[in-house]
């Protein structure tokens, strides 16, 4: 019927292309919103219970970063392969041996893309991907992470990296593990 509309008036063809268009569109649009106001579907708090419990992530997620500061021996490889140099350490040599002594690791969040490029050259697999998907934060200073100030648990990849503990961090005057200079 629409082509022989379209045959004898070819603008009205258009208009009634376009109306049919508009509605079927509407129709697809106004099917799926209905579907969403379902008796049995909760909201995503109710399903998750979120922030009291933690949201299920899948087991090769890359969420922030955990670090093992024990276990590190500064030889700089994570930053070398981190494509955005997102990543900051700061060393000094030990006294009386060979090697060098962490003083601070820092990441920088906000040029972080979570590409897992800087665990794989880690020979000492001091670095990994957590399981920590948010670090919500109210100033581009709060996405910045020195695990060297981290309090112990979270830093050595005890427990979750969170807002909180990053904020705290940022309070302490002296590195957790003493520093360079104790």
């Amino acid at each position: 019927m629409i082509n022989r509309i379209k045959a004898a008036w070819p603008w009205m063809g258009n208009i009634v292309e376009a109306v049919y268009t508009v509605a079927h569109g509407m129709w697809v649009t106004f099917r799926t919103w209905i579907k969403t106001y379902r008796p049995e579907r909760k909201t995503f708090t109710e399903h998750f219970e979120y922030p009291e419990l933690p949201v299920p992530v899948a087991a090769r997620y890359r969420g922030f970063h955990r670090f093992d500061l024990t276990t590190c021996i500064a030889c700089d490889q994570c930053a070398k392969a981190c494509p955005v140099d997102c990543i900051y350490i700061g060393k000094e040599r030990v006294e009386n041996g060979k090697g060098f002594k962490i003083t601070g690791y820092t990441i920088d969040y906000t040029k972080c893309m979570f590409c897992a490029l800087c665990v794989e050259p880690c020979p000492v697999d001091c670095i990994f991907m957590g399981a920590t998907h948010d670090l919500s934060c109210y100033s581009r200073d709060g996405c910045i992470v020195d695990f060297s100030r981290m309090p112990l648990d979270v830093a050595w990849g005890r427990a979750t990296l969170n807002p909180t503990a990053v904020a705290d961090s940022k309070v302490i005057t002296e590195p957790v593990h003493g520093g360079p200079n104790q």
